[in-house]
């Protein structure tokens, strides 16, 4: 199921993805009173070259922290945006998926 679907900022790429408030939370493992909490990824690269897994097609912990009220993709975020060559403008949709020994899915569609 999908969490959410953004168009990231340079913001999102520097500091961290923040979670868009229309995301579909309910679909994260709850917090019990921690900063952060680990989801254990897939990321799927689609590009005008192809489609690629990242890295290697293992699974990605990416760190989502509570920020200033919000949440955000921290730890881990940064590697995947650097390795995908992710800019502003370029589509994140985050699912809830328990295949191919990951918790969650995430597609980044680059439009450059």
């Amino acid at each position: 199921m999908e969490i959410f679907t953004k168009q990231l900022t340079s913001i999102d790429i520097e500091r961290g993805l923040v979670l868009p408030p229309d995301s579909n939370l309910e679909l994260l493992p709850p917090f019990h009173g921690a900063r952060t909490i680990e989801l254990s990824t897939m990321v799927v690269v689609q590009s005008a070259a192809g489609i690629t897994t990242l890295p290697g097609g293992e699974p990605v912990t990416i760190h989502c922290s509570t920020r200033s009220g919000n949440l955000a993709f921290t730890r881990g975020w940064h590697d995947i945006a650097r390795c995908a060559g992710l800019g502003s403008g370029d589509i994140v949709t985050f699912y809830q998926d328990d295949n191919e020994g990951a918790q969650y899915k995430m597609i980044v569609r680059s439009v450059g």
